[in-house]
């Protein structure tokens, strides 16, 4: 199968409000009070960790099948590292996540093999987690003014 491009636009706002679109989908971002926001959204960060427990979920659903795991119930809680003083330049500290930890509720009747095998595997096939582990080449394709 070919490589697939996917996009995104993001559209500041007032102040730390900013509009994303894809594919005819948007939802908003911003930032707390503490970080310059108005607080009206959840900051792109706490999104990063929605997205990539959101994509366990979907591979979670997906490949429950092959490991003939039925699922009552999945969700994933998470929970990331980061020092704000690297984001607000108060400080020469990393701006991103040091650390994410993740943790699968599952309701399951499988035998437990069958679920040990198969939450071994979600991790090999998200494509967000791939990307957070492996890192990724990131760079401006270019400047527009308007």
């Amino acid at each position: 199968m070919a490589v697939e491009q996917f996009t995104a636009t993001a559209h500041l706002q007032k102040g730390t409000l900013v509009k994303v679109q894809a594919r005819g989908f948007e939802f908003t971002l911003d930032e707390p009070e503490s970080l310059g926001g108005t607080d009206t959204a959840m900051n792109p960060v706490e999104a990063l960790l929605g997205a990539l427990g959101a994509c366990q979920s979907i591979v979670a659903r997906s490949y429950a099948p092959m490991f003939n795991v039925e699922l009552d119930e999945f969700w994933v809680e998470l929970e990331g590292d980061l020092d704000p003083d690297g984001f607000m330049n108060k400080a020469d500290v990393r701006c991103g996540f040091s650390d994410i930890r993740y943790t699968y509720h599952l309701k399951s009747s499988s035998p437990e093999q069958s679920i040990k095998e198969f939450v071994e595997f979600i991790g090999t096939k998200c494509p967000v987690g791939d990307s957070l582990i492996q890192g990724v080449k990131l760079s401006l394709a270019g400047i527009v003014r308007v």
